[in-house]
């Protein structure tokens, strides 16, 4: 999958999100396609997903989460 199918797919995981679980969403998506976005940067994310540069923080520290949660046994496929 590419990147810009990645980031129309959580544009779209986004948009549908009820209002109230827009964050939760965001974060879900950020860890189901942390390792495929491990190349590129918070900025790059931010500016593909159209969200707002401030987000980039959110996207570091999923990608750093991911990892440890991998760990405990987490399998992202399944998300």
């Amino acid at each position: 999958m590419s990147e810009q199918e990645i980031f129309d797919n959580i544009k779209h995981a986004l948009d549908e999100a009820p209002r109230n679980q827009y964050t939760t969403e965001m974060h879900l998506q950020m860890l189901k396609y942390a390792d495929a976005l491990k190349s590129i940067t918070a900025k790059e994310f931010c500016k593909g997903v159209d969200l707002k540069p401030s987000f980039g923080t959110e996207f570091s520290k999923m990608r750093n989460l991911t990892q440890r949660l991998k760990a405990a046994g987490l399998n992202t496929n399944q998300l």
